[in-house]
């Protein structure tokens, strides 16, 4: 994509001890350790941008950011960064439409601002602290705040148990069973935070990384060349298990006024027996009631695999193509990236939002029974890795603003309750136009 059709985009729209690791507090010539700035060089400031649609991970970005700033007076955050239930990729274009992209930046949507000269490639001393960075167009952008963690189902036991539920489902049809024995207790199954949009990519992608992107992980680029359809018979049956779970009466009724900080609340309450959500809940959790009792298993597909959301992906913290221009808020960020990563720092960050480190360096941090039980999911080789329909990347890059139309189509066909091939036919027609818009 070049960039004027980019920017033509834009305008447009009991706990567990584990060792992990972080990266160490490595220095430059006026860096001191652990990301120390020289006290006696005048004010530098920068603007700093990030996802906050997750209480846990908003909260400890924050932390970190308080923490840099007073271990170094004399450099000034400017955090700019939004919460609401705009989608992110949305407020990165406003920001860049009206000039305010931020200097130091959360990364999702790579390849995008990569093709379309906003960022800058990562400063090759950094580079080395991470066990792996995925590139992009054979260069590598980001320092990977996180290793991708999977979405699973969040349970209470309590309300398992009093459904007669003794066991955690090995297939999906014992997973519907156990959907139907919940419901016939009167109490939702499942509670879906559906007014925030980027919520809605947790079961749409979960049906389409079973029947389409574990089979095809090239999908989304023979999609792009008119070689697949959304109409194809993996894509229906992806979307159709996705409309059964609203259909059938397992989601709770008020899924769309529901936002996502709200599911936790409902679901220590008993107002819901599910959440399917990612690890970065469990604080959450525990926070709203610590004598909850939850578990944690990934749901499982037609035939008993468990496919989660789990390849490297070329996210994180990346540096503006402008900021990169200037070397003293250059130095003065890379000081910042080296206080995040730090061994105390960084171990934190991953407490707080049970992340899964991408750097080299060991660190110790405690971790919840259930995060255990993700990490070992993780580790198991029979598990099978995809990505979300938005986080590939190349020629298997999705149109930049197919993500969230298609997201808002499926609550269309909710609301109608007429889901068919005509609405799967507008998304190939869709995808296409976009495709088409990109190259004018």
């Amino acid at each position: 994509m070049n960039k004027r059709s980019f920017l033509k985009v834009l305008a447009g729209t009991a706990a567990l001890s584990l060792v992990l690791t972080a990266c160490g507090g490595s220095t430059e010539k006026n860096e001191g350790a652990a990301g120390t700035a020289d006290p006696a060089k005048k004010e530098v400031s920068f603007t700093l941008g990030y996802a906050t649609g997750d209480p846990a991970t908003k909260q400890a970005m924050a932390d970190a950011v308080d923490a840099f700033m007073k271990a170094n007076p004399g450099i000034k955050i400017k955090n700019i960064s939004e919460g609401g239930s705009a989608a992110y990729l949305d407020w990165l274009k406003t920001k860049d439409a009206v000039g305010e992209f931020p200097d130091l930046v959360e990364m999702r949507d790579t390849q995008l601002f990569a093709d379309a000269g906003k960022i800058a490639e990562l400063p090759a001393d950094l580079q080395g602290l991470f066990e792996s960075i995925p590139q992009v167009n054979n260069k590598s952008y980001v320092a990977p705040i996180a290793l991708p963690v999977p979405q699973g189902m969040i349970y209470s036991k309590k309300m398992y148990a009093d459904a007669g539920i003794t066991e955690e489902p090995k297939t999906y049809a014992e997973f519907i069973t156990a959907m139907e024995k919940l419901k016939a207790k009167g109490v939702s199954p499942i509670v879906v935070g559906g007014k925030d949009i980027f919520h809605w990519g947790f079961w749409v992608n979960k049906f389409l990384i079973d029947e389409v992107f574990i089979k095809n992980p090239d999908w989304n680029a023979q999609r792009t060349a008119g070689k697949v359809s959304f109409t194809d018979e993996g894509p229906m049956r992806a979307m159709q298990e996705f409309t059964n779970l609203f259909t059938k009466g397992y989601v709770d009724k008020g899924y769309l006024s529901t936002a996502d900080n709200q599911t936790a609340s409902m679901l220590v309450t008993g107002k819901a027996a599910g959440l399917f959500s990612g690890p970065w809940m469990f604080d959450q959790i525990k926070q709203a009631d610590p004598n909850f009792d939850f578990g944690w298993y990934p749901v499982p597909d037609r035939q008993g695999g468990v496919n989660v959301v789990g390849l490297p992906q070329p996210q994180g913290w990346a540096l503006s193509s402008n900021v990169v221009k200037d070397a003293e808020k250059t130095a003065t960020i890379k000081t910042f990236i080296r206080f995040f990563f730090s061994k105390e720092q960084y171990g934190k960050y991953l407490k707080a939002v049970n992340g899964i480190p991408a750097t080299k360096e060991k660190v110790a941090y405690e971790a919840l029974p259930q995060m255990k039980e993700v990490i070992d999911m993780m580790a198991d080789p029979q598990v099978k890795k995809s990505l979300h329909i938005n986080g590939f990347w190349g020629e298997n890059q999705i149109p930049p603003q197919f993500r969230n139309w298609f997201y808002k189509m499926a609550q269309e066909w909710l609301t109608k309750g007429d889901f068919g091939p005509e609405y799967m036919k507008k998304a190939d027609a869709e995808w296409d136009n976009e495709v088409k818009a990109m190259k004018k």
